[in-house]
């Protein structure tokens, strides 16, 4: 008897427990994130993690929404695709968020998307780049551009600026991020009559570039594209410089951390890559941006930052404009996201819920990358 009831108990704990869920404040908009806060790309996720949180405190500093305050409810996924899905399962299921910011790297927001747009969810990437994320359902969104439009910039570049006719590759296997840019890369400097000299590849984590990169130097390339993320780039550079490659390596929005430059040195000068803003631009709106992220993180921010704060301004302004609350409600919001003022420029999302905008080239010299020209879709 003492057994049945002690069952008994427990039963009704767990039903009373999940009837009445996490206690929710009816005057918050809770907005889940979730992030590379840790691990190798651990740069990525709190330069985002800022920029999101300093969009969040502007606008509630300014009444929240519709008199409701933003609150942000954020996890690390370590940079983990089996991380993300635990933690952004429990920030619908438990946290009972409206909406989700994330993932930087393309292959974290691949593992997200399917569970937000099961959830009717809206998701917003700020900055992956492969076409297959939107492609996951029509409750994810991004403000970056895509990597088409990238490999393109990239490929035009090497050949009209740098006037490359040849070009090796060097790419990491296991990223959907870089073997998809890889391959965009490739197509169009191929359409443009291009030698593709050498396609080397190798696994983020490694250390040892050489085998592939002696490979490379064999085949006397006019550049190397290495479509990597900023802590396999910043050895592979210095790498390629030892065993004598003197020819520029070239890059995505991938490579876009301080981090780089502490990992490469100088062994980076002469290398370019696409991103998504810079900071030497001489628009007022990037530099009072700029200074307001200086004043309360010190320091400059990078495009992750940037990409961060323009994904939670859109997300903001789609809240205003909505009829509800409701999934389906922010969803149609979102969508008709249409000449956002964004600190990376006008954003604007297409039928296929991609941000149409343009790509700066930046050049690296001196433990710094500076501006060197912008290129429109």
């Amino acid at each position: 008897m003492q057994r049945r009831f002690l069952a008994f108990t427990a039963l009704a704990t767990l039903i009373l427990g999940l009837s009445c869920g996490p206690k929710l404040n009816p005057n918050e908009i809770r907005i889940g994130e979730y992030g590379s806060l840790t691990g190798a790309q651990a740069t990525f996720g709190v330069s985002t993690q800022n920029g999101i949180q300093l969009a969040v405190d502007e606008a509630n500093a300014a009444g929240g929404v519709n008199g409701k305050t933003l609150k942000v409810i954020a996890y690390d996924d370590q940079g983990e695709g089996s991380e993300v899905a635990v933690v952004v399962t429990k920030l619908i299921t438990e946290d009972k968020v409206q909406v989700i910011l994330g993932e930087v790297a393309s292959s974290l927001s691949l593992a997200a998307a399917p569970i937000c747009q099961d959830h009717k969810i809206p998701m917003i990437s700020p900055s992956s780049t492969d076409p297959k994320v939107t492609q996951k359902g029509d409750y994810i969104f991004r403000v970056c551009f895509i990597d088409p439009f990238q490999g393109r910039v990239m490929a035009d570049f090497a050949m009209d600026q740098l006037k490359a006719k040849s070009a090796a590759i060097l790419r990491d296997q296991k990223s959907d991020y870089s073997m998809g840019l890889a391959d965009f890369f490739i197509k169009r400097f191929q359409e443009r009559k291009g030698a593709i000299v050498s396609d080397q590849s190798y696994v983020a984590g490694d250390v040892d570039f050489k085998s592939q990169l002696t490979i490379i130097r064999g085949q006397k390339p006019d550049v190397i594209f290495v479509p990597g993320y900023y802590g396999d780039v910043g050895l592979i550079v210095k790498q390629a410089r030892e065993l004598g490659i003197k020819v520029p390596l070239l890059g995505g929005d991938g490579w876009d951390s301080s981090k780089l430059y502490e990992i490469g040195g100088e062994a980076l000068d002469g290398c370019y890559f696409s991103s998504h803003y810079s900071p030497e631009s001489t628009d007022p709106k990037v530099q009072d941006f700029v200074k307001r992220y200086q004043a309360k993180f010190g320091q400059v921010p990078d495009a992750l930052a940037t990409l961060g704060y323009d994904a939670a301004g859109v997300l903001v302004a789609a809240l205003k404009s909505a009829k509800s609350l409701d999934g389906a409600d922010i969803r149609d919001a979102i969508a008709a996201t249409k000449d956002y003022p964004g600190v990376t420029g006008s954003i604007s999302l297409d039928a296929d819920r991609n941000a149409v905008k343009p790509a700066v080239v930046l050049k690296i010299s001196g433990g710094k990358a500076s501006y060197v020209t912008t290129i429109n879709p």
